[in-house]
């Protein structure tokens, strides 16, 4: 709201008077009702604003998360498939529902024509032991692997094994948390 006030008493042209009294002699000032709904629009936006940013990052939280679980499950997944085609055959004597031993022509030490290998689960971590060395952890301390099971397929006479694992990222709470259960299957190419 603008007040203006006009002098009379001044010696100023009536026509000058018009046109500059208004800048001139003019009050600005707003009342208290309108600072109180600018306040109150104000604050309205910047909750808006507060809550939008907040919400994008529990939105980015769980992505990373779920990120993190899925590309690690992912890796360590291809990894066991392509040593299990690659093998030889597969290891009996060592083999259980939670390990697999693989008899491979890869990672021979000198004089040997095969060797050995194993997936396992060490702890909350996928480890590759190869012949004569100390496991390997596969997944990083970031993702705990929960479940990790082989159980062999008969296809004709091709043997097959199928891989179930489950990857959580354990988090503080629900939006920092995820998990993944991923299964596949992979036959040896040597037969």
């Amino acid at each position: 709201m603008i007040i203006c006030s006009v002098n009379l008493k001044s010696k100023i042209p009536m026509e000058i008077l018009n046109k500059k009294s208004k800048i001139l002699n003019c009050k600005n000032g707003f009342s208290i009702i309108e600072v109180l709904v600018s306040v109150a629009i104000l604050s309205f936006i910047l909750l808006v604003i507060i809550s939008f940013i907040f919400s994008m990052n529990i939105s980015n939280t769980k992505t990373k998360a779920d990120r993190e679980v899925g590309e690690n499950a992912r890796r360590v997944l291809d990894e066991m498939t392509y040593e299990i085609r690659s093998a030889k055959s597969i290891y009996t004597p060592t083999t259980t529902q939670n390990q697999i031993s693989l008899e491979t022509f890869r990672y021979l030490p000198t004089g040997e024509n095969t060797t050995y290998i194993d997936f396992f689960l060490c702890g909350f971590a996928i480890c590759l032991k190869k012949e004569s060395q100390n496991p390997i952890a596969l997944t990083p301390d970031s993702v705990q692997v929960t479940n990790l099971t082989f159980s062999q397929v008969l296809n004709n006479t091709i043997p097959s094994i199928k891989i179930n694992i489950t990857v959580n990222y354990p988090g503080n709470d629900i939006n920092s948390s995820s998990s993944i259960n991923l299964t596949s299957t992979a036959s040896l190419r040597s037969y």
